[in-house]
């Protein structure tokens, strides 16, 4: 069978892989119908992501069916449509142990340490698979972008009297945002790209879409009664960003990293020392949230009607998706089309 393969950055082949074995006690076979385009997919095709190894089979952010189960699978069953929670970590480690399987010291993630989506048909452990009765395979493959900002809004633990800043209007921002609007908290975007302001403003309902320049303190203290955020959260994975972002946040705020950067992020030590600030990493998600934002698009609590701006058919990805990486071409989130 046909998979879609980066042999290094910047280089895509088709290639022949054998297909699936039959699955094993624990496992599903599953075929793969929608695979999203997110910032670490981007990433990785730059070069760019440090936890990506090469050559890889890309694809996290999955829409699939169960075709089979082996023993003593009892979550799911054959034609059960589920998203998949790609963070394959070892039940026995310490961090999972300890309620933290995404962040497992022998994690693997689909479609960055080992083979991912952009195959027909491939085995997961069954654990991994989130079932929905109601949803699209398009949707079932925005619940891992939409769980990424679901975890960094938990890490956050956002008060009612909060103001919450998100740096970068992606896909990984615009999930942030999604889960900052379900709380009381006041909330900012930032970015440098007017077209994705915009279209905060225009299509999310955000009031306070700041654009990124020399004046960006005195124009978020305008927004936030004359203090700066208490709780900013940046989402870009851009290492300047991040070093910048130590200087925008309030007196006794939180700064929240959930984006990604392989470069140096540095700051002068008085910039953060002054207000006490607080340093939060947020990597991956929670199983329990991937069943959270189901059963929230089930409900229509979450809209993902505005998300999908650009879809392409599997063999077209090596000839398109270069045009993914620019800002100019208006990617929100993109899907790649592998099964009917």
């Amino acid at each position: 069978m046909k998979a879609l393969q980066l042999e290094r950055p910047k280089a895509w082949k088709q290639i022949d892989i054998a297909p699936p074995e039959k699955p094993g006690p624990g496992e599903a076979l599953v075929r793969v119908h929608r695979v999203g385009v997110c910032g670490t997919d981007i990433s990785g095709y730059l070069g760019k992501m440090p936890f990506f190894s090469y050559p890889r089979i890309p694809g996290h952010e999955l829409g699939v069916e169960v075709i089979e189960v082996g023993p003593g699978v009892a979550n799911v069953r054959a034609g059960d449509q589920c998203s998949v929670e790609p963070y394959i970590n070892d039940p026995n480690s310490y961090a999972s142990r300890k309620g933290k399987p995404n962040c497992c010291e022998k994690l693997q993630v689909l479609g960055v340490h080992t083979d991912g989506g952009l195959r027909p048909y491939f085995i997961v452990p069954a654990r991994k698979l989130h079932k929905a009765t109601k949803l699209s395979y398009e949707q079932l493959a925005l619940v891992e972008t939409l769980a990424i900002g679901c975890h960094a809004v938990a890490r956050s633990d956002i008060q009612e009297s909060d103001s919450v800043l998100i740096i970068g209007a992606g896909p990984i921002g615009l999930a942030t945002l999604e889960f900052v609007k379900l709380t009381p908290a006041k909330l900012l975007m930032l970015d440098v790209n007017d077209q994705r302001l915009d279209f905060c403003r225009r299509v999310m309902g955000v009031e306070h879409a700041v654009k990124f320049g020399d004046t960006v303190e005195k124009d978020l203290r305008d927004r936030t009664d004359g203090h700066l955020p208490d709780i900013v959260i940046d989402a870009t994975g851009n290492n300047a960003s991040m070093s910048n972002a130590f200087s925008l946040v309030a007196h006794g705020g939180k700064l929240v990293f959930v984006g990604i950067t392989s470069d140096e992020v540095k700051f002068k030590h008085p910039t953060f020392h002054r207000p006490e600030g607080t340093l939060l990493c947020s990597r991956n998600a929670l199983p329990q949230d991937f069943d959270n934002i189901i059963g929230l698009i089930e409900s229509e609590k979450i809209n993902t009607g505005p998300w999908i701006t650009h879809r392409t058919p599997f063999e077209a990805v090596p000839e398109v998706f270069p045009s993914y990486t620019l800002p100019e071409t208006g990617v929100i989130k993109a899907v790649i089309e592998v099964g009917a």
